[in-house]
């Protein structure tokens, strides 16, 4: 402004408007502006353009000073210029050499370096995201807009491409969350090989059937439907064929495993088994010599996770399979390897997965047992895998076991036992050739399955509405009964029974045996018993209070004190499994979740 003012004062500006001052007094122009009666816009003399270029700037000036906004050369014009007074010279230069440079470059805010890095090129993260995935059928415009600091939030950090990076638009920040995600969790190897695939007659639904006639007992609303041509299962056999890839310490038969110490156990939680389902988890199994964990509840989907708590991608998820209109109850491994998966739900028929082949059959009918089976959601596998064993839903005379062999799937034999109420639960025998049959009413059968006829009866001591039993530690008992050593019987009262049959044999069963101890620590009916491979440990649970689980040690049969803690994030209880190394303890919950600990001493 001070140049402004020089400019004013010169004489040829005082000579100009001397010169000027008489067409300013013109008749025609005085009429014009006393009345308002000319709307044509007067035209701008030199001295008034050069008064706006002083104060305002010019386009060219502006467009330039863009160009160099925020470089070194923007900081030297200002550093120099606003430290020069009026009037003063810089290197023999007066402020005349200063007219002709926009106001906007005269008069700019030194506030130091700029730490602020350049915004990374979009280009580049387009480019990537081309390669990965086809482009978005919409973008939202005002993703553009926005900025996002990835300093201020500690939690954003990681998704910076160097240490100093700091604002990027909505777009990036898109694009690099997307990343961050798959970065942790990969994609799974059939689904690439699926999207590879050429399917030039589009998606299509496969619904599988029963090779068998399913009847009126199956509708085809209940069928299950898969999301391609075919099953894609040969990648998940190849993996399975390759145990190299899936080996992780701690997994498969227990090797030289020190003794675990009564009262007092060693156990840390490790990272959760995959993200929270929609519903409860109702079974939970480990694979017999894999690290594979299998679940299943009410959402109609069998989830299968690798058991690997270690970073980057802790226990992530295999394969999934869902089955419409079908709330799944039961799914199992078939031992002794695996290669199937069978399962089951409130429907008159249950399927079996061929892991290796993809294939997947429904058996839907047991000629001459129609009657006895309303629904197959209960069955065991025996743990020779010759032998499936089914509950019986009729319920007139006591209760039945439904034997079943399953590789044909054929009716092979039936078991009754006398009980009001029906059969409570039934556990098979170490070896596979038998099992025990128990009634709510706390009536037990011994079964041998060689003999087709049942050797033993014997009943709970104190039995009030028998809910679960197990059986534990084989090869340590007597071998005409399995060769388990331990078997446990859990009550509606929540008292839990633990009877050593180390003593017994098939002509030697006491009809009212002593129980070496009887647990009182949960108050509502026991839903769970299960005991560790080793025979070391045996953990009970109740699903009607929230954290009621307890471990046992055995054979000093003592409650374990120190786990688990007030603090221990177990929740309603509704499956529990432990791995055949005996150093993992998974935990579903009605929640959906699977907690996992590792056993260590």
């Amino acid at each position: 402004m001070s140049r402004v003012t020089e400019d004013l004062k010169s004489p040829e500006a005082a000579t100009f408007t001397q010169q000027k001052h008489p067409d300013l007094i013109d008749d025609d122009s005085s009429r014009a502006f006393n009345g308002f009666e000319s709307d044509e816009e007067q035209d701008k003399d030199s001295i008034e353009l050069e008064l706006e270029k002083a104060v305002f700037g010019d386009k060219l000036g502006f467009h330039e000073h863009l160009k160099h906004h925020g470089t070194g050369e923007d900081a030297l014009v200002g550093s120099t210029t606003h430290r020069v007074a009026v009037g003063e010279s810089v290197e023999g230069e007066t402020l005349d050499n200063l007219r002709d440079i926009a106001d906007a470059d005269l008069f700019v805010l030194d506030s130091g370096p700029s730490l602020k890095p350049p915004l990374p090129s979009r280009s580049d993260d387009d480019a990537d995201s081309n390669t990965d995935e086809s482009e978005a059928v919409w973008h939202d415009s005002d993703d553009d807009r926005i900025l996002v600091s990835l300093q201020a939030n500690p939690r954003l950090r990681k998704l910076r491409v160097y240490e100093d990076e700091d604002l990027v638009d909505g777009r990036q920040y898109t694009k690099r969350l997307r990343r961050q995600f798959e970065q942790l969790n990969p994609v799974p190897l059939w689904v690439v090989q699926s999207r590879a695939k050429k399917n030039p007659g589009g998606k299509r639904r496969q619904n599988i059937n029963a090779s068998s006639d399913s009847g009126s007992d199956s509708p085809s609303e209940d069928d299950m439907s898969v999301d391609s041509d075919e099953l894609s299962a040969a990648p998940l056999a190849k993996l399975l064929q390759q145990p190299g890839a899936l080996l992780s310490p701690g997994t498969g038969k227990s090797r030289g495993k020190k003794k675990l110490r009564p009262e007092v156990i060693e156990i840390q939680r490790t990272k959760d088994v995959g993200l929270a389902q929609p519903s409860a988890i109702t079974s939970l199994g480990f694979h017999p010599s894999h690290p594979l964990l299998i679940s299943s509840g009410p959402a109609s989907t069998i989830s299968m996770y690798h058991v690997s708590p270690h970073p980057p991608n802790p226990n992530p998820l295999l394969t999934s399979l869902h089955i419409k209109s079908m709330p799944l109850s039961t799914t199992v491994f078939q031992p002794p390897n695996g290669s199937k998966i069978l399962f089951a739900g409130r429907r008159r028929y249950f399927h079996s997965w061929d892991l290796t082949t993809g294939r997947i059959d429904k058996i839907s009918r047991l000629y001459g047992r129609q009657s006895e089976h309303k629904s197959m959601e209960r069955f065991k596998m025996s743990p020779c895998g010759r032998w499936m064993g089914l509950v019986g839903s009729r319920r007139k005379g006591g209760g039945l076991i439904n034997i079943l062999d399953s590789r044909t799937s054929q009716w092979v034999a039936e078991v009754r036992v006398e009980s009001n109420g029906g059969v409570a639960d039934f556990e098979w025998w170490g070896d596979g050739e038998g099992m025990i049959v128990i009634g709510k009413g706390g009536e037990a059968v011994e079964w041998d399955g060689r003999q087709r006829r049942i050797v033993g009866r014997w009943i709970d001591e104190g039995a009030v509405g028998t809910t679960v039993i197990a059986m534990g530690c084989p090869g340590s008992g007597a071998r005409d009964l399995g060769g388990d050593r331990w078997v446990a019987v859990g009550s509606s009262s929540g008292i839990v029974n633990i009877y050593d049959r180390k003593t017994w044999s098939s002509e030697k069963i006491p009809p009212r045996p002593k129980p070496s101890k009887a647990f009182d620590q949960l108050t509502t009916p026991t839903s769970h018993l299960a005991f560790s491979p080793d025979g070391q440990l045996m953990a009970m649970a109740s699903r009607w209070k929230r954290d009621a689980l307890r471990l046992v040690h055995l054979p000093s049969c003592t409650v374990y004190r120190n786990w688990p803690t007030s603090s221990t994030p177990l929740g309603q209880i509704t499956a529990l499994a432990i791995s055949p190394g005996s150093d993992l303890l998974a935990v579903a919950n009605e929640q959906g979740k699977i907690r996992l600990w590792e056993i260590r001493a």
